[in-house]
C-alpha cells in the first residue's frame, strides 16, 4: 500500500512582547486527545509526498470512528475507510487491498475513543504548534507516525490537524500536508464507499 497512509523567526521578527511574554504551559498528551476527540468529521486539501518522489494532491475527508476518504485529483487510485475496513483502490491495474482499519496508522486519527498515551509523546511544542510522534510497540510494522497540529482558537482544544509523516518498518518516508481544513466539516454528500474495479460496481 502506498502510504497515505507538516523555524525560528528572526529575533527582529517576533516582537517584544513575545521575547518577554510568560510561557505558555506545555502542551500534554491529554491535551492532544482532546484535540482529536473534539474533531468528530474533518475535511482538507492535502499533498502526499512519497518515497518515491511523487508529489500527489487530492482532498481528505475524514468522520471518526473509522471513516476516510483520499480522493485523489490525477492519480487512479483511492483510499477509503467505511469505519471497519481500509481500503486501497489502484483503477490503473485493477486492484484492491484492505486491511481492518483498527490495524492500520491511521487508527490514532480514526479511534473512537483515541488514547495516545500508551504509543506517543510530544516532539515538539512550540507557537505555531505540535508535534506529536507515535510508535507502537506491539505493532512494529506499523513504523513511526509523526503527526502535525498548528494552533487554531477556532479547532478543538486549539489544535488543528495540519498533517503527518510516516516512516515504515523497512525506512520509507511519505509525507501528507494538509491545508484549508476544515474541522467538524458537514461530509453531507461524502462517500465512503467506492466503485470496485474486480467488477465494475459498487461496494
Amino acid at each position: 500500500m502506498k502510504s497515505p497512509c507538516l523555524r525560528l523567526a528572526p529575533l527582529a521578527l517576533i516582537g517584544p512582547a513575545l521575547l518577554f511574554a510568560a510561557p505558555a504551559a506545555a502542551t500534554t498528551l491529554a491535551d492532544v486527545t482532546a484535540a482529536l476527540k473534539g474533531t468528530t468529521s474533518l475535511a482538507a486539501d492535502f499533498t502526499q509526498a512519497g518515497a518515491d518522489g511523487r508529489v500527489l494532491t487530492g482532498k481528505l475527508w475524514l468522520a471518526r470512528p473509522g471513516k476516510v476518504r483520499f480522493q485523489y485529483d490525477k492519480a487512479p487510485m483511492l483510499i477509503v475507510g467505511d469505519g471497519r475496513t481500509l481500503s486501497f483502490i489502484d483503477y490503473e491495474v485493477k486492484q484492491v487491498s484492505q486491511w481492518p482499519v483498527r490495524r492500520t496508522p491511521l487508527q490514532i486519527l480514526l479511534a473512537d475513543e483515541p488514547d495516545l498515551t500508551p504509543v506517543a509523546r510530544i516532539v515538539s511544542d512550540g507557537p505555531a504548534g505540535v508535534e506529536v510522534e507515535a510508535r507502537d510497540p506491539k505493532r512494529p510494522e506499523f513504523g513511526t507516525l509523526t503527526i502535525r497540529f498548528r494552533r487554531s482558537p477556532g479547532a478543538p482544544g486549539g489544535l488543528m490537524l495540519a498533517g503527518w509523516t510516516a516512516l515504515d518498518a523497512q525506512g520509507g518516508n511519505s509525507e501528507v500536508r494538509l491545508a484549508n481544513v476544515r474541522s467538524n466539516a458537514s461530509l453531507k454528500g461524502v462517500s465512503f464507499a467506492f466503485v470496485d474495479p474486480r467488477r465494475d460496481g459498487p461496494r
